[in-house]
């Protein structure tokens, strides 16, 4: 009974306490070494929207979504399903899956090639977006080499190896970018960046997790794998048409500028999400489809990785709310974007829902429920398709906000019908996160109306925020929120 309790993969390719033990170390070590570039990543955004108009940030918002878009297409799920198997991957399933990648990416880059002059006449592309859009191609290729390696050690839950090349990627391409826009590149700033965080994450996966790619094509360990792959995939088409391809539709109703508007509400609003959910989704869908036949484990898991995230996800976007305003004040060239702020609060209502339905479509995911999360995005879908391009022709960019907010709201579902399968606490996970940032808000809104608009009094509200959040966690959770965070930074500078 231990040894099926410990080994829970059929080939004993890694152990209960492993994967447990792993994935602790994975958040923190995605969280925490990553959180200085993250930051620069924010920070770049900051000065890209500074250096650039709000037509040229709305049109590499909508080829990106364009290409996003067209991105569905080379991928049926197979990387996915491999690291959901429970056995270990044959060599002949990691070629399999390398060879019919690469024929969909191939193909990818010849559409994108043939469309380009009917997307130049529909969004009015200058010579540079359509070398933007060249670029953003030769980037998927070169993401699809990195699938096996990348595959490979996030079923080992190395994240320590796996995170680098993410540090190296980003670093080059913000530092590129910035630097460039700066000089006065305009749309190409974003080009050559593209292509150089391409080349440089490829060459580092490959030294970290050294991989002989080769072709091979077996029919069987296609089918099987395609048994979780394609309802993966349906699941990511559908989220592509909702997000993407909603923006490129937008860029048709909103024009440039206001796709530019909205994208920037976006960016920021869902900046928490990218800078603390992200990391830990990626190590608990591996964990979970570990654990997914040890139900208590699973469960206590999954309340906890929740935990973290309302935790670290709540009060960064109440602070963003209240700082907001300050901010676009404050900073020079920055009042442009004032008419982003109420389609940031709103897209702030979507990101709040969004911390807790993404992780919990993620465990759905991981322990096989792949067809009850296709039914929820198909509901999003419709949502989105129905409310967001109505809104905006009523109301603008504010209507196109609100609409996503509606959309997020209905996310109540999604937690219900989770439930259902995993007992994880919302009231712990969730509750009391969100309680905590409220009250947090309050006080740094109380506070604010005291300050002057000044960089001075940002940072006097960032440090009360802390300090009010902390505190009202501590007295809401108890001596197990200062356990968490000893063991946390523990294990990150042991890792």
């Amino acid at each position: 009974m231990q040894e099926t309790e410990e080994h829970l993969d059929p080939n004993a390719e890694i152990t209960l306490d492993t994967v447990k033990s792993r994935a602790v170390k994975g958040v923190v070590v995605l969280t925490g070494r990553t959180f200085i570039l993250s930051a620069l990543s924010l920070v770049a955004t900051g000065l890209l929207t500074v250096f650039l108009s709000p037509a040229e940030f709305g049109i590499f918002w909508i080829v990106s979504a364009v290409v996003n878009f067209l991105a569905y297409f080379s991928d049926i799920g197979l990387a996915a399903a491999l690291i959901q198997k429970k056995e270990t991957p044959t060599r002949e399933d990691l070629r399999t899956t390398f060879t019919v990648q690469q024929i969909l990416v191939v193909v990818l880059l010849v559409v994108i090639f043939l469309a380009s002059p009917m997307l130049s006449r529909i969004y009015n592309l200058t010579a540079a977006s359509k070398l933007l859009l060249y670029s953003l191609g030769i980037s998927l290729f070169l993401s699809s080499l990195k699938t096996i390696p990348s595959t490979l050690l996030e079923r080992k839950l190395e994240f320590g190896k796996l995170v680098l090349p993410q540090v190296l990627e980003n670093l080059v391409y913000n530092v590129i970018a910035v630097v460039l826009a700066w000089k006065g590149f305009g749309i190409t700033s974003f080009t050559i960046a593209i292509l150089a965080r391409g080349v440089v994450g490829l060459i580092a996966i490959y030294i970290l997790q050294p991989w002989v790619p080769g072709f091979a094509f077996s029919r069987a360990s296609l089918s099987g794998l395609l048994k979780f792959g394609l309802p993966y995939q349906a699941n990511t088409f559908l989220a592509t048409i909702k997000d993407d391809g909603m923006t490129a539709v937008l860029g048709g109703i909103l024009g440039p500028a206001g796709v530019g508007f909205l994208g920037w509400a976006q960016k920021w609003g869902q900046a928490p999400l990218r800078f603390f959910m992200d990391h830990v989704i990626k190590v608990t869908f591996p964990a979970f489809a570990r654990m997914q036949d040890a139900k208590e484990q699973l469960e206590r898991s999954a309340t906890r990785s929740l935990f973290f995230i309302c935790f670290l996800v709540f009060p960064s976007l109440v602070g963003l709310l209240v700082l907001a305003p300050t901010l676009v004040a404050i900073i020079p060239r920055y009042g442009k974007w004032e008419p982003a702020l109420i389609p940031l609060a709103l897209i702030a209502v979507n990101t709040t829902f969004a911390a807790v339905t993404t992780q919990l479509t993620n465990l759905l995911n991981a322990i096989g429920k792949i067809k009850i999360t296709f039914k929820l995005m198909m509901m999003w879908t419709a949502l989105t398709w129905l409310l967001v391009p109505y809104l905006s022709l009523k109301v603008g960019i504010n209507g196109a906000a609100l609409g996503y907010a509606l959309v997020g709201t209905s996310s109540v579902i999604a937690i219900a019908v989770a439930r259902r399968f995993v007992k994880f606490s919302l009231f712990h996970s969730a509750v009391k996160p969100f309680i905590s940032s409220l009250a947090m808000g309050a006080v740094l809104i109380f506070l604010k109306s005291f300050l002057s608009v000044s960089a001075i009094s940002v940072v006097i509200l960032i440090a009360v925020g802390i300090v009010v959040y902390m505190g009202i966690t501590y007295l809401l959770v108890g001596t197990a929120f200062k356990q968490d965070v000893q063991k946390g930074l523990r294990t990150l500078f042991r890792g």
